[in-house]
């Protein structure tokens, strides 16, 4: 073996090694993976890393002729490492379509064609009509050589094979993913049989390996985050449907007496709690960010209902000259809600509360202030919930934040941003 073929051997063996250890970081760590692709992809990176190891060793041994009897102990460890990796595709393939693995005729066929190849190894190590080492430390191929690597090409060519049957069940994503993986080590192995080319197929695997992993990795993260979004909406639903029973019972009973004393005004709240009602019943059904002036009708048709009851208690004012922007639904009429609630004084101090909209140069600014009671003196953690609950729906459907102060001499301002990316 000359030297820049040595060199060249140390070069991939360095790169696998760097590869696969950034592999098992990110199988590892990645919240995306489920606890299944995790194990697979830690394990596959694993069994890489351990088969990079053993070729570096390969190749420091490889040019002294005084361990010619460790070459032949590492070519085994090689050989086992390599010959593990061609079945491993079936049972994620399997996995991916939903199949039983343990009534999988495909994945029974590839473990028996795998205990076939460690029947010719271990007879390999007996003669040397499959290879042997010389004396002098020269790995040798022998007659019999394609003979014990064929079951490990025909490995591969069934796990194409049940890749392209199976092709409907999978998404393009994984398919893609899974045909970068097989088909080219199938023909690589294919090659291995007639031609000395186990660095490269090696390393090819390696980075098929990654290839693969970081398009299973990219479907996983896409449903991840699908998966908080269907989360959000469901929260939002459940908000909604969790609407204060006394606040509905009390504007009922309101419009009750008013269809006497005042049928104009019993008239006027009917229509603005039909409003109200509208808007929350319809953040049900919303999935995507809505115009903000959406969102400033339904926190109006909320604060005329219940200016109605509070009468000369509640004050409100608006300063919301830029409105060119979309919100996640129900975000500002929660936030005056919780102003309203739990800034209330109970001992009849008027409430005052402001909304303002302005815009930036990094988006769009949204700024409720209260000088009520504020959410201290609140025992439970109702307000927090209810505004943690924005700030997640802010983060996923559009980047943007809840930032809370708290005044010292009572009251409190919420400020929400949106960036402009996302108007």
């Amino acid at each position: 073996m000359t030297d820049w073929i040595i060199a060249a051997g140390y070069c991939i063996s360095g790169a696998m090694l760097i590869m696969m250890l950034i592999g098992i970081a990110f199988s590892a760590f990645m919240p995306a993976l489920d606890r299944w692709n995790r194990k697979y992809f830690i394990t596959l990176f694993s069994i890489l890393l351990m088969y990079a190891v053993v070729l570096l060793i390969d190749l420091i041994i490889y040019s002294n002729p005084d361990m010619a009897a460790v070459q032949r102990i590492v070519a085994v460890i090689e050989y086992m490492f390599f010959s593990v990796l061609m079945p491993m595709p079936m049972p994620f393939l399997l996995h991916c379509c939903g199949e039983s693995q343990k009534s999988s005729v495909p994945l029974r066929t590839v473990i028996t064609l795998w205990g076939i190849f460690c029947v010719i190894l271990c007879a390999a190590q007996f003669t040397d009509i499959f290879y042997y080492t010389t004396p002098d430390n020269q790995y040798v191929r022998a007659p019999l050589f394609p003979l014990m690597i064929a079951p490990l090409s025909l490995i591969m060519i069934i796990n194409t094979v049940s890749l392209i049957r199976r092709r409907k069940k999978l998404s393009k994503r994984v398919f893609t993913a899974l045909a970068v993986y097989l088909i080219p080590t199938a023909i690589l192995v294919s090659l291995y049989m007639f031609s000395a080319v186990d660095t490269i197929v090696s390393f090819w695997m390696a980075l098929c390996a990654i290839t693969m992993f970081s398009l299973i990795l990219t479907d996983n993260m896409e449903q991840y985050m699908q998966q908080q979004r269907e989360i959000t909406n469901q929260r939002t639903g459940i908000m909604v449907l969790q609407m204060r029973p006394h606040f509905i019972y009390n504007t009922m009973t309101g419009i009750y007496y008013l269809c006497k004393l005042d049928p104009d005004k019993a008239q006027q709240i009917t229509l603005d709690f039909t409003t109200y009602l509208r808007r929350n019943f319809a953040a049900i059904a919303s999935e995507n960010t809505v115009p903000f002036k959406d969102e400033l009708e339904h926190t109006r048709a909320y604060l005329a209902v219940e200016q109605a009851q509070f009468e000369d208690r509640l004050f409100v004012s608006f300063e919301t000259p830029h409105t060119m922007f979309r919100v996640p639904p129900l975000t500002l009429q929660p936030l005056v809600e919780n102003a309203v609630k739990h800034g209330m004084n109970q001992d009849g101090d008027p409430l005052n509360i402001s909304v303002k909209t302005r815009q930036t140069k990094g988006g769009s600014e949204i700024i409720v202030e209260d000088d009520g009671l504020g959410f201290n003196s609140v025992d439970d953690e109702e307000p927090h919930i209810a505004l943690n609950n924005i700030r997640q729906r802010l983060e996923v459907m559009c980047k943007g934040k809840l930032e809370i102060t708290q005044h010292e001499g009572g009251g409190a301002s919420v400020k929400v941003t949106i960036p402009a990316s996302d108007k």
